[in-house]
């Protein structure tokens, strides 16, 4: 339900080697909402979002304390099965990163890796995840066409329908704008906003605006540190920290 707690991000730390790069950072996330983490270049905002799914766990010099509690399981306990964490938590890149492969089997790779049905099942998730990411209209005659033939937002939208059709409760996206035209950009914000009525969304952006279009809830990451956070309303009109308010008003980004 919208408003309880699905993520608890409780004193994380990490470090790279000997570079501390998170540090006590603490808030929650709720559920069924739009979260934004930003901050500008280098604040540690695509790291702490890797840590949610333990992408972090794959740079041999990383060193994590603290917990990320998801549903009341810390996603860092030796119990945790990473590769079914990283289903239940889908993630979108920086760039579209589609597969050399078909539209079709680039949507259905997750459900045949993880093995989610018969054939007939996969192409009816294949139909309802490219429905969700807006696509389905435009690429429903072509499925065979390489993903590669489509347009970047479209390549964008395609690497959401990958990752919402494994069936995930959360969904990461990592600036998924930043490659991205306005008109493109525009569209893929308006999905975000409808996505959040069946996942909860944790989005990276340095574009303040965008933070302001798409978000519920906002965190603002300094050096590292956890600097605000709360409602993006309150974040964007009443921010707490002096830090806040001078990224705010452009004094440095």
């Amino acid at each position: 339900m919208s408003g309880e707690t699905r993520i608890a991000i409780e004193n994380l730390n990490l470090h790279f080697g000997a570079n501390h790069v998170l540090r006590d950072v603490g808030f929650n996330i709720p559920a069924n909402a739009v979260t934004a983490i930003m901050g500008p270049s280098g604040c540690g905002k695509s790291t702490l979002l890797r840590c949610i799914n333990r992408m972090n766990d794959l740079i041999l010099s990383a060193r994590i304390t603290g917990r990320i509690v998801i549903d009341g399981e810390n996603v860092y306990s030796p119990r945790v099965d990473v590769i079914d964490l990283r289903r239940r938590v889908g993630m979108v890149f920086q760039k579209p990163n589609p597969f050399p492969k078909s539209i079709f089997e680039n949507v259905a790779f997750g459900l045949r890796i993880h093995r989610l049905g018969d054939s007939g099942e996969i192409r009816a998730r294949v139909e309802k995840a490219l429905v969700q990411a807006n696509l389905w209209e435009e690429v429903k005659d072509r499925l065979q066409d390489n993903a590669f033939s489509l347009s970047g937002g479209q390549q964008q939208r395609l690497c959401l329908a990958r990752a919402i059709a494994v069936g995930p409760e959360i969904v990461l996206l990592d600036e998924p704008a930043s490659a991205l035209d306005p008109h493109s950009t525009a569209k893929l914000e308006e999905l975000i906003v409808e996505l959040k009525r069946e996942y909860t969304i944790v989005i990276v952006t340095h574009n303040m605006q965008q933070a302001a279009r798409v978000s519920d809830h906002c965190a603002f990451l300094m050096l590292g540190e956890l600097a605000e956070w709360g409602k993006t309303e309150q974040v964007f009109t009443k921010p707490k920290d002096k830090r806040t308010e001078d990224f705010l008003m452009g004094k440095f980004g």
